[in-house]
């Protein structure tokens, strides 16, 4: 399927729908900077949205695996196992995480989703597609760089910034704004939404566009 737009009017619930496919294993990888001090960022979207995906299935508790350097989750969504991971790296070293887990598991690129912010994406859209560039996104840097860059990605977006001139990384490392926050529960149930979609196959290139 190609690119394309469309406007979100229904969101996801509490019950998630699944879709049974073949059995398989995939790893989710959300990015974000561990620790209280960020976790309300928007540089931590990843983290939020990997949050609410644990939350709202049947999945493991958060558990540290220091060899892996993550926090992981682990769940069964139709007959695919997800694998859950918030590295612990910080962002600019999560590269280090996905390489590990990777290799533990017996993964691969077509097994491996990143989940993150995007500050080239308006806030309110959400786009996939397999592979591309870093956008200047250190932990996408980290990635490309550990383990090639034909993965697939979840970018959600943080943009524009507000005021214009303000530093990148001081935006990102911001909390949300007042006038955002109400909406980040129906940013975070389209991205499961999506990882659900996920589970079941592929994700094909989408542009999703979500009414705030």
């Amino acid at each position: 399927m190609g690119l394309f737009d469309r406007k979100k009017t229904n969101f996801y619930d509490a019950q998630p729908f699944y879709t049974i496919g073949n059995s398989s294993t995939i790893l989710v990888i959300g990015l974000g900077n561990p620790g209280k001090k960020y976790s309300a960022n928007r540089h931590n979207l990843g983290f939020m949205a990997l949050d609410k995906y644990q939350s709202t299935h049947d999945f493991s508790n958060w558990t540290e695996k220091k060899d892996l350097k993550c926090l992981m989750s682990e769940g069964m969504v139709g007959s695919t196992k997800v694998i859950l991971a918030k590295p612990t790296t910080f962002m600019n070293n999560s590269g280090e995480a996905a390489q590990k887990i990777q290799k533990f598991y017996r993964l691969y690129n077509s097994d491996t989703t990143a989940v993150y912010d995007e500050l080239d994406v308006n806030f309110g859209t959400i786009r996939t597609r397999l592979g591309g560039g870093s956008a200047g996104h250190n932990g996408i840097k980290s990635l490309k760089s550990l383990i090639g860059d034909d993965f697939a990605r979840v970018r959600v977006g943080v943009g524009p910034k507000s005021p214009p001139q303000i530093d990148s990384a001081d935006f990102v490392l911001q909390d949300f704004s007042d006038k955002e926050k109400p909406n980040i529960h129906k940013i975070l149930n389209e991205v499961c939404t999506i990882l659900d979609e996920r589970s079941a196959g592929p994700l094909s290139e989408h542009s999703i566009t979500i009414d705030l």
